[in-house]
């Protein structure tokens, strides 16, 4: 009863910490516009990548876009729902190939990138980086690592894929009462900025923009660690003219040299 007291106490504490950084994730509430600008729903590794995609297509068509980033289960959830979406970008291609089993998409969708899994260390964090995730373990144990933070395993497939990371090295259950859960990838990585946590495993897209880099080192993770986290697009059911043309824009050599310089693995041949 005591040490569940102390880690009730400890989990109280980080969240009376963390509270103060939430407030500057409000603008990642999803914020419908009028259906002249499409709505598009993007998982949360896309958050400095995609702007800069939009920018470009953009500027190329003269055309705007509303973005929204946030966990893909939610989003999932949202279409099935009937949310005014008009594309979405998922971190996990099951939940388009789900949508669309339930006529909610135009089609199944096209893959547009592969993600990777990193290790993230804040400025001043004591728990030093390698591959082995060896030095987390021994962290967790001797008191360095008091909270380590990872995306919500149920809705975020970046947090799917750091459980499974976890549970490949061994080191799950000495880091399972350390964890803190963020809705999505980027609120895992205000944890860790913010001093809240002194570790967290993000995406590799988010750690090598310059908001994060700055502030902390990072390492990849081997890919078969964990099951491959392939990002599938589609258009959903109604979706207007400016949403289809965004979606090809996408698939273009311009698009996919902005995903590649975030990290990201594109495998389908880009159109000219």
């Amino acid at each position: 009863m005591k040490t569940r007291f102390l880690v009730g106490l400890r989990h109280i504490a980080f969240v009376v910490l963390a509270i103060t950084h939430w407030a500057a994730y409000a603008a990642e509430t999803v914020s419908i516009v009028p259906s002249t600008v499409p709505n598009i729903v993007a998982a949360s590794d896309l958050k400095f990548a995609l702007p800069e995609v939009a920018d470009a297509f953009t500027a190329a068509t003269g055309k705007k876009l509303n973005l929204n980033f946030g966990a893909s289960g939610v989003f999932r959830r949202q279409i099935a729902e009937g949310a005014p979406f008009e594309m979405y970008l998922s971190a996990d291609e099951a939940y388009v190939e789900a949508l669309y089993k339930e006529q909610r998409t135009e089609d199944a969708g096209k893959l547009y990138a592969i993600g990777r899994l990193t290790l993230y260390l804040p400025k001043g964090s004591l728990v030093k980086a390698d591959k082995n995730l060896r030095d987390l373990v021994a962290a967790a144990k001797d008191g360095r690592l008091k909270h380590l933070a990872i995306a919500n395993p149920e809705t975020a497939p970046y947090g799917r894929a750091a459980r499974e990371a976890l549970k490949h090295v061994g080191a799950w259950e000495a880091v399972e009462s350390k964890l803190v859960l963020g809705e999505n990838v980027a609120q895992a990585a205000r944890f860790a900025t913010s001093g809240s946590a002194q570790a967290a495993l993000l995406p590799h897209s988010l750690v090598i923009a310059p908001e994060l880099s700055k502030d902390g080192a990072y390492i990849t993770l081997p890919e078969s660690w964990h099951a491959r986290i392939r990002q599938r697009m589609v258009l959903v059911k109604g979706a207007g003219e400016t949403a289809r043309a965004f979606y090809a824009f996408m698939q273009t050599e311009a698009a996919q040299a902005i995903l590649k310089k975030y990290g990201f693995e594109v495998t389908d041949k880009p159109v000219k």
